[in-house]
């Protein structure tokens, strides 16, 4: 009995055995999961690192041991009569810093009943943007003494502007109005005028001028510099001229191809000129004249170690739309420069050439007393040739000194026309009243192929403190084809100019010289056959200066043909004796 109860309590004892076991394996393939929590990573830094000390212990042997020197030194007493003296800084006088305003107004008045104004004003609106408007008026009643017509003459210039700073280019846009009259008060001297001819003679002219305007700036951009402007000339004779003008230049980067290569500059222009006049100076016939000109030119600039090199051309294509000829024209644009002695002495050499609109505008602004006939065409200057030297003496003295050698095709010149009238009638041939500018008192424009060699030098000086001192001088000589002399042209004139300023006094000087030029004096009321005769050479000096009360109040003096001399600038008109104009100028920031 006692044996079955044993074998009894075995087999419970192992079967409890086995189902521990199969305990412990279930749970030993449970798999757990962790969070593992990174307080930071390991950064090395310097100072972990073992450090080789900046000044190591170095033992020398017996061999390589430094050897103590022993010296002394022997005092020998030397004579000398140098006594050191305590030095200052010295300070540059810089002068008192003047003060820049915004606005200014000037007025003044003649000693020939010659009142005067000026004004510049201009507002902000913002930092970005500003606009302003310049006004100019200058009058002068009969100035100009023993002529039988009325000298009386004013100009009246108005140019209003709006500029706007934008992020990638500044653009401005204007008006500019032109009014301008003068008389045609130059007779000849070679017909005498009876009282009658001479009242019923009406001298005046009268020029308009209206030019719309616009101009952009681009900045980091392949377009430079963008500019167009539209105007309308006209007188008191119906003329009327159109010019429509617009340039773009273009800046053009090769680093693509090489990276010492410079930018490849290209400017290019559209232009076009119409104009008419009522009729010709011999007939009644209209004259009526318009050009289409395209124009470009590339060119390039680079450096060989001190030569300095200028490579390029121009090229336009005309249109005489009137006559239906069309030209297509090259020129060289080149220039070399050394400079043979570094800051001091540069010379150059280079060649060059163009096509020049002439317009009405152009030469009224030359020569006020031309008539309303004229004949406009382009001016081709085929080639110019030049060379000079150029620099500085010193920081005080510098120099240019130029010669150039020309060949130009249809070079205008003003010579006289002649007079319709024999002094005793004021009507022509056809019965019809003569015009203002039919007695011989008026220019026209003739043109003639010209070769032209020109020397000019000029120097100047600032060696003296405050003041500036300098001259130039140019000599011409003309070879014509078809005309005897090159008319009312000197071929030789310079001028010598100073200025001196210092505290609130200011002064200025100008001395010029013109040499002896050619005209024309019919010997009847035909055009043919004339005389020439010698205007002779003249010199004109003026003197202009001032006083500073405050920063922003002046008087200022202007003198002009102090040596009173009646000289002729054009044949049969003479100019204005002594004159003098004194006036104020306030300066201001703003008046709103």
């Amino acid at each position: 009995m006692k044996k079955h109860v044993w074998l009894l309590v075995l087999f419970t004892i192992s079967i409890v055995n086995a189902q521990d076991k199969n305990t412990k394996k279930a749970k030993d393939t449970i798999i757990k999961t962790e969070v593992v929590k990174v307080i930071t990573s390991y950064v090395p830094k310097i100072t972990d690192a073992f450090k080789i000390k900046e000044k190591p212990t170095i033992t020398h042997t017996k061999e390589t041991e430094k050897k103590k020197l022993d010296y002394q030194i022997f005092s020998v007493p030397v004579a000398s009569t140098f006594i050191p003296k305590s030095g200052a800084l010295k300070k540059i006088s810089l002068g008192k810093r003047e003060r820049l305003y915004d606005n200014y107004i000037s007025a003044g008045f003649g000693n020939i009943v010659s009142p005067f104004i000026e004004t510049y004003i201009r507002k902000s609106m913002n930092r970005d943007s500003e606009s302003g408007v310049y006004a100019k008026l200058l009058l002068s009643l009969d100035p100009v003494e023993n002529t039988k017509l009325s000298s009386t003459y004013y100009n009246l210039d108005i140019d209003l502007y709006h500029q706007q700073v934008q992020r990638y280019f500044v653009w401005e846009a204007g008006l500019n109005l032109e009014r301008n009259k003068y008389n045609w008060y130059g007779l000849p001297t070679n017909i005498d005028f009876t009282n009658g001819t001479i009242d019923a003679i009406e001298e005046a002219q009268t020029y308009g001028y209206y030019n719309l305007y616009g101009k952009i700036n681009f900045d980091d951009s392949y377009i430079d510099t963008a500019n167009g402007s539209v105007s309308f000339f006209s007188d008191a004779f119906s003329s009327s001229e159109f010019n429509i003008d617009a340039a773009v230049n273009f800046n053009f980067p090769l680093e693509g191809i090489h990276r010492n290569l410079n930018d490849l500059l290209l400017k290019t222009s559209v232009n076009f000129l119409g104009g008419k006049f009522a009729n010709a100076y011999e007939s009644q016939n209209e004259i009526k004249y318009s050009f289409l000109t395209l124009g470009v030119n590339p060119y390039y600039k680079f450096n060989i170690k001190d030569l300095s090199i200028k490579l390029g051309g121009k090229g336009y294509f005309s249109m005489d739309i009137e006559k239906t000829v069309n030209h297509f024209l090259l020129y060289p644009d080149v220039e070399i420069s050394y400079p043979i002695v570094k800051d001091f002495a540069n010379i150059f050499i280079g060649a060059t050439g163009g096509l020049k609109n002439n317009t009405y505008k152009n030469y009224s602004d030359n020569n006020p007393y031309v008539s309303p006939t004229l004949d406009v065409t382009q001016t081709n200057e085929k080639y110019n040739a030049f060379g000079g030297i150029k620099g500085k003496m010193s920081q005080q003295f510098s120099y240019n000194f130029k010669a150039s050698y020309s060949d130009i095709e249809d070079r205008p010149f003003y010579t006289l026309n002649y007079s319709k009238s024999d002094g005793k009638k004021s009507t022509g041939s056809n019965g019809f009243i003569l015009n203002g500018y039919e007695f011989g008192n008026s220019f026209r424009v003739i043109y003639n192929d010209t070769k032209l060699i020109s020397f000019f030098g000029e120097v100047a000086f600032e060696g003296i403190k405050n003041l500036t001192v300098g001259a130039n001088l140019e000599f011409n000589k003309f070879t014509l084809e078809n005309q005897l002399h090159p008319w009312n042209e000197p071929k030789i004139k310079g001028e010598l100019f100073g200025s001196y300023k210092v505290d609130k006094w200011y002064a200025g000087a100008n001395l010029f010289f013109v040499g002896e030029r050619k005209g024309v004096q019919y010997d009847g009321i035909t055009p043919s056959p004339f005389t020439t005769v010698n205007l002779k050479s003249y010199i004109d000096i003026n003197f202009n200066g001032g006083y500073h009360f405050h920063d922003d109040f002046s008087v200022f003096l202007n003198l002009k043909n102090v040596l009173n001399n009646n000289y002729q600038q054009y044949t049969n008109f003479g100019v204005q004796g002594f004159q003098a104009l004194g006036g104020i100028t306030w300066k201001f920031d703003s008046l709103f």
